[in-house]
Protein backbone atom coordinates (compact mmCIF):
# COMPACT_ATOMS: atom_id res chain seq x y z
CA UNK A 1 0.00 0.00 0.00
CA UNK A 2 0.95 3.68 -0.39
CA UNK A 3 1.86 6.03 2.12
CA UNK A 4 1.46 9.28 2.47
CA UNK A 5 4.89 10.60 1.84
CA UNK A 6 4.75 9.90 -1.60
CA UNK A 7 1.93 12.19 -2.64
CA UNK A 8 1.76 15.99 -2.67
CA UNK A 9 0.12 18.78 -0.23
CA UNK A 10 -1.98 21.11 -2.38
CA UNK A 11 -3.24 18.79 -4.99
CA UNK A 12 -6.59 19.62 -5.66
CA UNK A 13 -9.13 17.31 -5.01
CA UNK A 14 -12.14 16.36 -7.18
CA UNK A 15 -14.42 18.24 -5.39
CA UNK A 16 -12.16 21.15 -5.81
CA UNK A 17 -10.64 21.49 -2.52
CA UNK A 18 -6.93 20.98 -2.21
CA UNK A 19 -5.21 17.79 0.41
CA UNK A 20 -3.03 18.56 2.92
CA UNK A 21 -0.61 16.58 4.10
CA UNK A 22 -1.32 15.74 7.70
CA UNK A 23 1.18 17.05 10.38
CA UNK A 24 5.13 15.77 9.75
CA UNK A 25 5.22 13.84 12.97
CA UNK A 26 1.87 10.93 12.63
CA UNK A 27 2.49 8.84 10.02
CA UNK A 28 0.30 7.83 8.51
CA UNK A 29 -0.58 3.99 6.49
CA UNK A 30 -3.61 3.88 4.54
CA UNK A 31 -3.55 0.35 4.15
CA UNK A 32 -3.43 0.03 7.68
CA UNK A 33 -6.74 2.10 8.31
CA UNK A 34 -8.16 -0.67 5.53
CA UNK A 35 -7.37 -3.77 7.55
CA UNK A 36 -9.16 -2.57 10.45
CA UNK A 37 -11.92 -1.05 8.35
CA UNK A 38 -12.44 -4.39 6.33
CA UNK A 39 -12.40 -6.41 9.63
CA UNK A 40 -14.94 -4.24 11.25
CA UNK A 41 -17.18 -3.70 8.49
CA UNK A 42 -17.16 -7.74 7.65
CA UNK A 43 -18.18 -8.54 11.26
CA UNK A 44 -20.81 -6.14 11.54
CA UNK A 45 -22.43 -7.09 8.02
CA UNK A 46 -22.06 -10.77 8.89
CA UNK A 47 -24.52 -9.92 12.29
CA UNK A 48 -26.83 -8.09 9.90
CA UNK A 49 -27.00 -10.70 7.09
CA UNK A 50 -26.74 -14.01 9.61
CA UNK A 51 -30.43 -12.31 10.80
CA UNK A 52 -31.69 -11.18 7.50
CA UNK A 53 -31.05 -14.76 5.59
CA UNK A 54 -33.06 -16.63 8.75
CA UNK A 55 -35.38 -13.93 8.47
CA UNK A 56 -36.51 -15.88 5.68
CA UNK A 57 -35.22 -19.77 6.02
CA UNK A 58 -36.40 -20.08 9.79
CA UNK A 59 -38.10 -17.32 11.63
CA UNK A 60 -41.47 -17.59 9.70
CA UNK A 61 -41.62 -21.27 10.80
CA UNK A 62 -39.86 -20.95 14.85
CA UNK A 63 -41.57 -17.29 16.06
CA UNK A 64 -44.97 -17.36 14.00
CA UNK A 65 -45.74 -20.73 13.31
CA UNK A 66 -49.34 -19.72 13.53
CA UNK A 67 -49.51 -17.19 10.66
CA UNK A 68 -49.81 -18.74 7.21
CA UNK A 69 -45.90 -18.13 4.89
CA UNK A 70 -46.60 -15.07 3.80
CA UNK A 71 -47.80 -13.59 6.78
CA UNK A 72 -45.23 -14.54 8.72
CA UNK A 73 -42.41 -13.80 6.40
CA UNK A 74 -43.81 -10.36 6.49
CA UNK A 75 -43.91 -9.94 9.91
CA UNK A 76 -40.27 -11.16 10.10
CA UNK A 77 -38.93 -8.73 7.60
CA UNK A 78 -41.13 -5.71 10.04
CA UNK A 79 -38.91 -7.00 13.11
CA UNK A 80 -35.88 -6.72 10.45
CA UNK A 81 -36.56 -3.03 9.89
CA UNK A 82 -36.12 -2.35 13.71
CA UNK A 83 -32.66 -2.06 13.34
CA UNK A 84 -32.51 0.52 11.17
CA UNK A 85 -34.61 2.61 13.88
CA UNK A 86 -32.94 2.18 16.14
CA UNK A 87 -29.37 2.77 14.84
CA UNK A 88 -29.25 6.83 14.27
CA UNK A 89 -30.59 6.55 18.53
CA UNK A 90 -27.23 3.81 18.86
CA UNK A 91 -25.08 6.35 17.09
CA UNK A 92 -26.35 9.94 19.25
CA UNK A 93 -26.01 7.63 22.81
CA UNK A 94 -22.60 6.10 21.68
CA UNK A 95 -21.33 9.52 21.10
CA UNK A 96 -21.97 10.90 24.51
CA UNK A 97 -20.41 7.58 25.83
CA UNK A 98 -17.26 8.48 23.58
CA UNK A 99 -17.40 11.98 25.09
CA UNK A 100 -17.11 10.60 28.36
CA UNK A 101 -15.56 7.70 28.67
CA UNK A 102 -13.14 7.88 25.41
CA UNK A 103 -12.93 6.08 22.10
CA UNK A 104 -12.30 2.54 23.24
CA UNK A 105 -14.95 2.56 25.78
CA UNK A 106 -17.62 3.49 23.58
CA UNK A 107 -16.27 0.68 20.77
CA UNK A 108 -15.80 -2.26 23.57
CA UNK A 109 -19.05 -1.22 24.44
CA UNK A 110 -20.63 -1.55 20.92
CA UNK A 111 -19.44 -4.63 20.09
CA UNK A 112 -19.74 -6.33 22.84
CA UNK A 113 -23.94 -5.42 22.61
CA UNK A 114 -23.90 -6.31 19.22
CA UNK A 115 -22.07 -9.33 19.91
CA UNK A 116 -24.57 -10.45 22.97
CA UNK A 117 -27.37 -9.44 20.84
CA UNK A 118 -26.39 -11.14 17.83
CA UNK A 119 -25.48 -14.55 20.01
CA UNK A 120 -28.47 -14.43 22.18
CA UNK A 121 -31.13 -14.84 19.38
CA UNK A 122 -29.41 -18.27 19.01
CA UNK A 123 -30.39 -19.40 22.44
CA UNK A 124 -34.24 -17.68 21.91
CA UNK A 125 -36.41 -20.22 22.75
CA UNK A 126 -39.86 -20.53 19.68
CA UNK A 127 -42.75 -20.02 19.77
CA UNK A 128 -44.03 -23.32 20.50
CA UNK A 129 -42.35 -22.89 24.03
CA UNK A 130 -42.76 -19.65 24.90
CA UNK A 131 -45.38 -17.77 22.70
CA UNK A 132 -45.62 -14.10 22.55
CA UNK A 133 -42.37 -13.78 24.88
CA UNK A 134 -40.50 -15.57 22.22
CA UNK A 135 -40.84 -12.74 19.95
CA UNK A 136 -41.26 -9.54 22.58
CA UNK A 137 -37.77 -11.13 23.00
CA UNK A 138 -36.75 -11.46 19.27
CA UNK A 139 -38.04 -7.75 18.79
CA UNK A 140 -35.42 -6.50 21.97
CA UNK A 141 -32.65 -8.53 20.10
CA UNK A 142 -33.06 -7.23 17.20
CA UNK A 143 -33.25 -3.62 18.38
CA UNK A 144 -30.01 -4.01 20.19
CA UNK A 145 -28.38 -4.67 17.42
CA UNK A 146 -29.39 -1.70 15.63
CA UNK A 147 -28.12 0.25 18.73
CA UNK A 148 -25.41 -1.59 18.73
CA UNK A 149 -24.25 -0.63 15.06
CA UNK A 150 -24.90 2.38 15.08
CA UNK A 151 -22.35 2.67 18.11
CA UNK A 152 -19.69 0.89 16.78
CA UNK A 153 -18.37 3.94 14.65
CA UNK A 154 -14.84 4.40 14.88
CA UNK A 155 -14.21 7.41 12.25
CA UNK A 156 -11.41 4.86 10.39
CA UNK A 157 -13.46 5.27 6.87
CA UNK A 158 -13.41 9.29 7.55
CA UNK A 159 -9.81 9.19 8.70
CA UNK A 160 -8.87 7.11 5.76
CA UNK A 161 -10.77 9.25 3.20
CA UNK A 162 -8.94 12.04 5.09
CA UNK A 163 -5.27 10.82 4.40
CA UNK A 164 -5.88 8.89 1.26
CA UNK A 165 -3.83 10.23 -1.83
CA UNK A 166 -5.59 12.56 -3.44
CA UNK A 167 -5.41 10.38 -7.02
CA UNK A 168 -6.88 7.50 -4.99
CA UNK A 169 -9.50 8.21 -2.93
CA UNK A 170 -11.94 6.27 -4.93
CA UNK A 171 -9.69 3.21 -4.39
CA UNK A 172 -9.28 3.35 -0.41
CA UNK A 173 -13.09 4.83 -0.41
CA UNK A 174 -14.23 1.27 -1.33
CA UNK A 175 -11.60 -0.77 0.92
CA UNK A 176 -13.95 -0.41 3.80
CA UNK A 177 -16.70 -1.42 1.73
CA UNK A 178 -15.30 -4.77 0.80
CA UNK A 179 -16.57 -5.76 3.84
CA UNK A 180 -20.42 -6.20 2.74
CA UNK A 181 -19.87 -9.01 -0.29
CA UNK A 182 -17.22 -10.54 2.24
CA UNK A 183 -20.07 -10.83 5.22
CA UNK A 184 -22.57 -12.05 3.02
CA UNK A 185 -19.59 -15.06 1.43
CA UNK A 186 -19.51 -16.00 5.03
CA UNK A 187 -23.15 -15.71 6.20
CA UNK A 188 -24.43 -17.41 2.92
CA UNK A 189 -21.86 -20.30 3.35
CA UNK A 190 -22.91 -20.92 6.75
CA UNK A 191 -26.01 -21.32 6.26
CA UNK A 192 -25.66 -22.91 2.83
CA UNK A 193 -23.71 -25.85 4.66
CA UNK A 194 -26.49 -26.04 7.79
CA UNK A 195 -29.21 -26.48 5.44
CA UNK A 196 -27.46 -28.84 3.00
CA UNK A 197 -26.50 -31.24 5.52
CA UNK A 198 -28.88 -31.24 8.32
CA UNK A 199 -32.23 -32.75 7.73
CA UNK A 200 -35.03 -29.72 7.52
CA UNK A 201 -36.25 -30.46 11.28
CA UNK A 202 -32.88 -30.54 12.37
CA UNK A 203 -32.23 -27.11 10.85
CA UNK A 204 -35.18 -25.43 11.97
CA UNK A 205 -35.05 -26.85 15.56
CA UNK A 206 -31.34 -26.09 16.33
CA UNK A 207 -28.84 -25.97 13.06
CA UNK A 208 -29.49 -22.60 12.36
CA UNK A 209 -28.79 -21.12 16.05
CA UNK A 210 -24.66 -21.91 15.12
CA UNK A 211 -24.66 -19.16 12.65
CA UNK A 212 -25.60 -17.11 15.61
CA UNK A 213 -23.30 -18.55 17.87
CA UNK A 214 -20.14 -17.78 15.42
CA UNK A 215 -21.37 -14.36 15.16
CA UNK A 216 -20.03 -13.96 18.90
CA UNK A 217 -16.29 -15.17 17.66
CA UNK A 218 -15.85 -12.84 14.96
CA UNK A 219 -17.13 -10.08 16.93
CA UNK A 220 -14.21 -10.64 19.44
CA UNK A 221 -11.78 -10.51 16.41
CA UNK A 222 -12.83 -7.33 15.09
CA UNK A 223 -12.64 -5.56 18.25
CA UNK A 224 -9.51 -6.41 18.64
CA UNK A 225 -8.44 -5.39 15.19
CA UNK A 226 -9.96 -2.18 15.52
CA UNK A 227 -8.80 -1.49 18.78
CA UNK A 228 -5.12 -2.30 18.08
CA UNK A 229 -5.64 0.79 15.66
CA UNK A 230 -8.06 3.40 17.45
CA UNK A 231 -6.05 2.80 21.01
CA UNK A 232 -2.51 3.62 19.89
CA UNK A 233 -1.26 6.98 20.43
CA UNK A 234 -0.24 7.36 17.00
CA UNK A 235 -3.78 6.63 15.58
CA UNK A 236 -5.56 8.83 18.86
CA UNK A 237 -3.34 12.02 17.17
CA UNK A 238 -4.25 11.69 13.89
CA UNK A 239 -7.93 11.85 14.78
CA UNK A 240 -7.03 14.30 16.90
CA UNK A 241 -5.64 16.49 14.36
CA UNK A 242 -8.22 16.14 11.22
CA UNK A 243 -11.01 16.68 14.27
CA UNK A 244 -12.28 13.35 14.26
CA UNK A 245 -14.11 13.74 17.45
CA UNK A 246 -17.98 13.64 18.37
CA UNK A 247 -19.90 16.72 17.86
CA UNK A 248 -23.31 17.47 19.19
CA UNK A 249 -26.07 15.69 16.79
CA UNK A 250 -28.41 19.16 17.30
CA UNK A 251 -25.45 21.29 16.17
CA UNK A 252 -24.92 18.97 13.21
CA UNK A 253 -28.62 18.87 11.84
CA UNK A 254 -29.01 22.96 12.39
CA UNK A 255 -25.63 23.47 11.07
CA UNK A 256 -25.51 21.08 8.04
CA UNK A 257 -28.64 19.26 8.10
CA UNK A 258 -28.43 19.75 4.31
CA UNK A 259 -25.52 18.11 3.52
CA UNK A 260 -27.35 14.96 5.89
CA UNK A 261 -30.23 14.92 3.24
CA UNK A 262 -28.36 15.04 0.11
CA UNK A 263 -25.66 12.24 1.73
CA UNK A 264 -28.43 10.13 2.25
CA UNK A 265 -29.99 10.56 -0.74
CA UNK A 266 -27.14 10.35 -3.15
CA UNK A 267 -26.71 6.59 -2.46
CA UNK A 268 -30.52 5.57 -1.78
CA UNK A 269 -30.81 3.67 -4.90
CA UNK A 270 -27.90 1.24 -4.25
CA UNK A 271 -29.01 1.12 -0.65
CA UNK A 272 -32.54 0.10 -1.62
CA UNK A 273 -30.74 -2.44 -3.96
CA UNK A 274 -29.08 -3.92 -1.03
CA UNK A 275 -31.27 -6.31 0.75
CA UNK A 276 -33.59 -7.06 -2.49
CA UNK A 277 -30.92 -9.16 -3.93
CA UNK A 278 -29.27 -10.13 -0.28
CA UNK A 279 -32.92 -11.22 1.36
CA UNK A 280 -35.76 -11.07 -0.90
CA UNK A 281 -34.72 -13.83 -3.63
CA UNK A 282 -35.03 -16.33 -0.95
CA UNK A 283 -38.44 -15.34 0.61
CA UNK A 284 -39.19 -15.21 -3.22
CA UNK A 285 -38.33 -18.43 -4.97
CA UNK A 286 -39.52 -20.28 -2.12
CA UNK A 287 -42.92 -18.35 -2.39
CA UNK A 288 -43.24 -18.86 -6.20
CA UNK A 289 -41.71 -22.26 -5.65
CA UNK A 290 -39.32 -22.08 -9.07
CA UNK A 291 -36.31 -23.10 -6.86
CA UNK A 292 -35.50 -24.03 -3.57
CA UNK A 293 -33.82 -22.09 -0.70
CA UNK A 294 -29.82 -23.60 -1.04
CA UNK A 295 -30.26 -23.13 -5.38
CA UNK A 296 -30.83 -19.59 -4.77
CA UNK A 297 -28.05 -19.11 -2.22
CA UNK A 298 -25.71 -20.73 -4.18
CA UNK A 299 -26.41 -18.08 -7.04
CA UNK A 300 -26.12 -15.41 -4.51
CA UNK A 301 -22.90 -16.52 -3.38
CA UNK A 302 -21.78 -16.55 -6.69
CA UNK A 303 -23.39 -12.68 -6.86
CA UNK A 304 -21.26 -12.12 -3.81
CA UNK A 305 -18.30 -12.63 -5.16
CA UNK A 306 -19.14 -10.35 -8.59
CA UNK A 307 -20.32 -7.46 -6.49
CA UNK A 308 -16.66 -8.32 -4.24
CA UNK A 309 -15.20 -8.00 -8.01
CA UNK A 310 -17.55 -5.29 -8.55
CA UNK A 311 -16.36 -3.10 -5.33
CA UNK A 312 -12.66 -3.16 -6.68
CA UNK A 313 -13.63 -2.06 -9.76
CA UNK A 314 -15.36 0.88 -8.77
CA UNK A 315 -11.89 1.92 -6.88
CA UNK A 316 -10.56 2.16 -10.66
CA UNK A 317 -14.10 3.68 -11.65
CA UNK A 318 -13.84 6.58 -9.11
CA UNK A 319 -10.53 7.64 -9.68
CA UNK A 320 -10.63 7.69 -13.19
CA UNK A 321 -14.42 9.54 -13.51
CA UNK A 322 -15.21 11.03 -9.73
CA UNK A 323 -16.84 8.87 -7.32
CA UNK A 324 -20.56 11.18 -7.36
CA UNK A 325 -19.72 10.35 -11.23
CA UNK A 326 -19.58 6.89 -10.42
CA UNK A 327 -22.81 6.94 -8.33
CA UNK A 328 -24.96 9.10 -10.94
CA UNK A 329 -23.87 6.48 -13.50
CA UNK A 330 -24.69 3.16 -11.34
CA UNK A 331 -27.85 5.00 -10.32
CA UNK A 332 -29.11 5.52 -14.31
CA UNK A 333 -28.26 1.74 -14.85
CA UNK A 334 -30.33 0.63 -11.55
CA UNK A 335 -33.01 2.65 -13.37
CA UNK A 336 -32.25 0.81 -16.75
CA UNK A 337 -32.27 -2.70 -14.70
CA UNK A 338 -35.86 -1.38 -12.78
CA UNK A 339 -37.71 -1.92 -16.09
CA UNK A 340 -36.83 -5.67 -16.25
CA UNK A 341 -36.90 -6.46 -13.17
CA UNK A 342 -40.30 -7.49 -13.11
CA UNK A 343 -40.09 -9.73 -16.14
CA UNK A 344 -36.96 -11.39 -14.43
CA UNK A 345 -38.95 -11.99 -11.24
CA UNK A 346 -41.72 -13.78 -13.54
CA UNK A 347 -40.15 -15.85 -15.68
CA UNK A 348 -38.56 -18.79 -13.88
CA UNK A 349 -35.40 -19.98 -12.16
CA UNK A 350 -33.32 -18.78 -15.03
CA UNK A 351 -34.59 -15.76 -15.33
CA UNK A 352 -34.76 -15.33 -10.93
CA UNK A 353 -30.55 -15.96 -11.17
CA UNK A 354 -30.04 -13.36 -14.24
CA UNK A 355 -31.90 -10.97 -11.65
CA UNK A 356 -30.08 -12.23 -8.49
CA UNK A 357 -26.29 -11.73 -10.77
CA UNK A 358 -27.29 -8.22 -12.25
CA UNK A 359 -28.26 -7.08 -9.16
CA UNK A 360 -25.02 -8.30 -7.00
CA UNK A 361 -23.11 -6.55 -9.83
CA UNK A 362 -24.68 -3.14 -9.83
CA UNK A 363 -25.07 -3.56 -5.96
CA UNK A 364 -21.13 -3.70 -5.98
CA UNK A 365 -20.40 -0.81 -8.25
CA UNK A 366 -22.45 1.90 -6.09
CA UNK A 367 -22.01 0.61 -2.98
CA UNK A 368 -18.07 0.49 -3.44
CA UNK A 369 -18.38 4.58 -3.33
CA UNK A 370 -21.55 4.87 -1.48
CA UNK A 371 -20.37 5.25 1.92
CA UNK A 372 -19.03 8.81 2.83
CA UNK A 373 -19.63 9.81 -1.15
CA UNK A 374 -20.25 13.45 0.69
CA UNK A 375 -18.33 13.35 3.74
CA UNK A 376 -16.04 15.95 2.07
CA UNK A 377 -19.10 18.26 2.14
CA UNK A 378 -19.07 18.45 5.90
CA UNK A 379 -17.07 21.14 7.73
CA UNK A 380 -14.36 18.75 9.23
CA UNK A 381 -15.49 19.38 13.32
CA UNK A 382 -18.72 17.86 11.86
CA UNK A 383 -17.18 14.93 9.43
CA UNK A 384 -16.81 12.26 12.22
CA UNK A 385 -20.47 12.46 13.35
CA UNK A 386 -21.98 13.27 9.81
CA UNK A 387 -20.99 10.55 7.96
CA UNK A 388 -22.14 8.48 11.12
CA UNK A 389 -26.01 10.32 10.76
CA UNK A 390 -25.98 10.11 6.76
CA UNK A 391 -25.06 6.59 6.99
CA UNK A 392 -27.92 5.74 9.29
CA UNK A 393 -30.59 7.90 7.75
CA UNK A 394 -28.94 6.29 4.17
CA UNK A 395 -29.59 3.16 5.44
CA UNK A 396 -33.12 3.74 7.10
CA UNK A 397 -34.62 5.36 3.78
CA UNK A 398 -33.53 3.28 1.30
CA UNK A 399 -33.10 -0.14 2.58
CA UNK A 400 -34.67 -0.81 6.18
CA UNK A 401 -38.29 -1.62 4.54
CA UNK A 402 -36.85 -2.74 1.30
CA UNK A 403 -38.05 -6.46 1.78
CA UNK A 404 -41.12 -5.52 3.64
CA UNK A 405 -42.35 -3.44 0.78
CA UNK A 406 -41.05 -5.70 -2.09
CA UNK A 407 -42.90 -8.63 -0.83
CA UNK A 408 -46.07 -6.98 0.05
CA UNK A 409 -45.94 -4.73 -2.48
CA UNK A 410 -45.61 -7.31 -5.15
CA UNK A 411 -47.62 -9.80 -3.80
CA UNK A 412 -50.69 -7.21 -3.72
CA UNK A 413 -49.59 -5.19 -7.09
CA UNK A 414 -47.19 -7.33 -8.93
CA UNK A 415 -43.58 -7.57 -9.18
CA UNK A 416 -43.54 -4.15 -11.59
CA UNK A 417 -44.27 -2.84 -7.93
CA UNK A 418 -40.34 -4.00 -7.56
CA UNK A 419 -39.38 -2.08 -10.53
CA UNK A 420 -41.31 0.94 -9.44
CA UNK A 421 -39.73 0.74 -6.06
CA UNK A 422 -36.38 0.85 -7.55
CA UNK A 423 -37.19 3.32 -10.24
CA UNK A 424 -38.05 6.12 -8.02
CA UNK A 425 -34.93 5.29 -5.93
CA UNK A 426 -33.12 5.94 -8.54
CA UNK A 427 -34.37 9.20 -9.20
CA UNK A 428 -33.95 10.28 -5.67
CA UNK A 429 -30.40 9.59 -6.30
CA UNK A 430 -29.92 11.56 -9.47
CA UNK A 431 -32.04 14.07 -7.82
CA UNK A 432 -29.44 14.30 -4.52
CA UNK A 433 -26.62 14.23 -6.98
CA UNK A 434 -27.77 17.18 -9.09
CA UNK A 435 -28.65 18.92 -5.87
CA UNK A 436 -25.23 18.73 -4.23
CA UNK A 437 -23.26 19.82 -7.52
CA UNK A 438 -25.92 22.91 -7.40
CA UNK A 439 -24.80 23.51 -3.80
CA UNK A 440 -20.98 23.40 -4.65
CA UNK A 441 -21.90 25.71 -7.28
CA UNK A 442 -23.38 28.38 -5.45
CA UNK A 443 -20.92 27.55 -2.63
Amino acid sequence: MSSMTHNYPGQEMEDGKVWRAPNAHSHVAPGEIAVGVVIGRTSEYFDFFVYGLASVMVFPTVFFPHKDTLDGTLLCFAIFSLAFLARPFGTTLFMNVQKRWGRSAKLTAALFLLGTATVSIGFLPNYATAGSLSIALLILMRTLQGIAVGGSWDGLPSLLAINAPPSRRGWYAMLGQLGAPVGFLIAGGLFLYLHLNLSQADFVDWGWRYAFFVAFSINVVALFARLRLVMTDEYTRLLEESELSPTDVKDLINVQGGNVLAGAFSSLATYALFHLVTVFPLCWSSLTATQTESQVLVVQLVGALLALGAVIISGFVADRFGRLRTLGGVAVLIGIFSLVVPGLLQGGGAAENAYILIGFMLLGLGYGQAHGAMSSNFERRFRYTGAAITADIGWLIGAAFAPLLALGLSVKFGTIAVGIYLMSAAICTLLALYINRKREVKD
